[in-house]
């Protein structure tokens, strides 16, 4: 009987030891459960298990013709770390590895956790800056394997899942021109502004503030979500993605190849004749595409230099100047199209006119009489007046600027100056209409005379010169540019051809031969006009040459050059006439234009013919003059 009860009462006690252990178990079950969800419901209320990473968008690009890109943009970063967030065990392994991957001395790294006392520093540190991508990738690589060797500790013991790493964090957008001073100034530059400590590009010039609008980024990108204890977000179909949208990239008509050519040839002609600058541009007739816009004075975007300042703004459509005889072509235009001329009629000029007691006119070769066409070809002052004079105020000024005269050209520059003419009341007077006939009196600029002239080589009309070809975004979907100023009706089609005929023959027998190129359909006017200072004009020059060059081919191009301040020669038949020459032979050799054999040859034996004539008509004045004298 009482060992019944002794066995009995070893049963109870051991299912009551069971059932205590049993408890105990449940107890700390019970109390991990509610730990896991504290922590869960610690980090909703507090956000410290979300994280938000943004990704900066950049500038667009602005890439050549040929596929070269002239200016893109590219992000820099920091390296940043908490510094209490580091194992004090695994310090020196933090220095040793980040050391390895950014090439930074072990030492300068130390140094970042010194404060100028020398005294360690309790939070975060800048451990370098100017990040490339390429580097900024590797390093946010060993933040992630540091996490994983534990190399960092939790801040607060209370949340262990609160980890801080190694931030890798977007600093700035820096600007990139890889070819330095080509197609300088008009690539325009830029300059850096800091908002909410980044430092992103503002546009000042050029192309770059042309196109501001379309070059800047449209959106960065966004990711939101769960962070794991890396601090990776962890992307679930609750996360917030937000794709980057970069700025637009611009297409250029102007290939690298060919620019970089002319620009070697201003240079040189630079150097050659003493100029202070020398401007040109190139343009396709029938488009309006500028395949080259040169200057000889240039600048490094990367790095302007306070001599630089005067080298920033594009004279391409800044520059105004006193055009001189180019302007007479425009002027018989429009006396052709008012019908007070005939091109077979002979005008007397005789070397000099008084038209006032102020203001007499003066040719440099004497003519006892010339053809509206003989005036362009030889230049004449008094001609080209008593042509205009035969126009009202109204009829010359209108005539003006239906070339473009007066109004911006519309190149896609940042800024363009519209210059001017004298007003129609003040056209009625002699002085004035007569100055204005051979270019004296207004002022414009280089691409308001190259729209001009196209006209004469695309049946009167006057394209608006463009030197952006398309738009395009990361998917390569093309969008046009918006041309805001409209081509013009500046003559008719009749009208140009009879001017572009003129211009031709001054190339063939005028002051423009230096310009003529075998085998090509070259015509242009120079223009060698003083420069007035205080009100006077002084001893200084600019000279210019407008024209075009066409093959059989259908190619067609419309040219400008203007030399400011030639010092050794100044007569543009001498330094704007050969520098087109030398264009027009880069234009050959980057096959924008074909030479025609048979046409070089027939050229050739012209121009054998003219100096015969002239050899000729040199023997027969000599011989006039012994005959005269008595000289045998």
């Amino acid at each position: 009987m009482e060992e019944a009860f002794s066995e009995n009462r070893i049963i109870r006690d051991r299912s009551s030891i069971l059932l205590g252990i049993f408890l105990i178990i449940a107890f700390l079950l019970s109390v991990f459960l509610i730990n896991v969800a504290l922590t869960i419901n610690s980090g909703r209320s507090t956000n410290e298990r979300f994280s938000t990473i943004e990704n900066k968008a950049i500038r667009g690009k602005i890439i050549s013709a040929d596929g070269y890109a002239i200016s893109y943009s590219q992000k820099h970063y920091r390296a940043e770390v908490n510094t209490r967030s580091i194992d004090p065990k695994k310090k020196d392994l933090f220095i040793n590895l980040f050391s390895i991957y950014s090439n930074i001395p072990k030492e300068d790294i130390a140094r970042r956790f010194l404060n100028k006392e020398g005294k360690r520093i309790y939070g975060r540190i800048v451990l370098c800056k100017d990040i490339d991508v390429r580097l900024a990738s590797d390093l946010k690589s060993l933040g992630y394997k540091m996490s994983k060797m534990k190399v960092f500790r939790p801040l607060n013991s209370s949340k262990p899942h609160l980890v801080l790493g190694l931030d890798i964090i977007a600093d700035n957008e820096s600007r990139h021109f890889p070819h330095k001073e080509l197609l300088t100034p008009a690539v325009g530059y830029v300059q850096t502004k800091e908002r909410d400590g980044y430092k992103s590009l503002v546009s000042i010039k050029g192309l770059e503030k042309a196109y501001n609008a379309y070059l800047l980024p449209e959106k960065s990108g966004l990711i939101k979500g769960k962070r794991d204890v890396l601090g990776t977000v962890i992307r679930t179909g609750k996360s917030k993605i937000v794709r980057r949208v970069d700025g637009m990239n611009l297409h250029l008509n102007i290939a690298l190849g060919l620019q970089k050519s002319v620009e070697d040839v201003l240079d040189e002609m630079k150097e050659q004749i003493g100029a202070e600058e020398i401007l040109v541009a190139v343009m396709e007739s029938t488009t309006g595409k500028v395949v080259a816009l040169a200057t000889s004075e240039r600048f490094n975007p990367n790095r302007i230099r306070q001599k630089d300042v005067k080298l920033l703004n594009p004279n391409f459509s800044e520059y105004l100047y006193e055009p001189g005889s180019v302007i007479k072509p425009l002027t018989l235009a429009i006396a052709l199209e008012n019908n007070k001329v005939s091109l077979q009629e002979k005008i007397k000029l005789g070397g000099k006119h008084r038209v006032n007691e102020k203001y007499t006119i003066t040719d440099d070769d004497y003519f006892k009489a010339l053809t509206p066409r003989g005036i362009i070809v030889h230049s004449s002052n008094i001609g080209i007046a008593k042509i205009a004079w035969r126009l009202s105020g109204k009829e010359f000024y209108d005539g003006l600027r239906n070339f473009g005269l007066a109004q911006r050209s519309g190149i896609d520059l940042s800024k363009e100056l519209e210059g001017r003419i004298q007003a129609p009341y003040l056209l009625e007077y002699p002085t004035y209409s007569g100055n204005s006939a051979y270019g004296y009196g207004m002022f414009t600029n280089l691409m308001q005379l190259v729209k001009a002239y196209g006209a004469f080589n695309n049946d009167g009309i006057a394209m608006t010169p463009q030197i952006v070809n398309h738009l395009s975004d990361k998917h390569n979907r093309v969008y046009n540019s918006n041309v805001e100023t409209p081509s013009l009706q500046a003559c008719s089609a009749q009208t140009a051809q009879k001017v572009n005929a003129i211009l031709k023959e001054v190339v063939e027998r005028g002051t423009g031969t230096a310009a003529q190129y075998d085998g090509l359909e070259v015509g242009g006017k120079t223009g060698t006009a003083h420069i007035a200072y205080k009100g006077q004009y002084i001893e200084e020059y600019h000279s210019s040459f407008y024209g075009f060059a066409n093959d059989k081919f259908g190619h067609k191009y419309t040219l400008g050059v203007l030399v400011i301040k030639p010092k050794k020669v100044y007569f543009a038949s001498q330094t704007a006439a050969p520098t087109f020459y030398k264009l027009v032979d880069k234009l050959v050799k980057f096959n924008y234009l074909v030479v025609d054999e048979v046409l070089a040859k027939e050229h050739l034996k012209s121009r054998e013919k003219m100096r015969k004539r002239k050899r000729d008509a040199y023997v027969r004045k000599i011989r006039a003059y012994n005959k005269k004298h008595g000289i045998e």
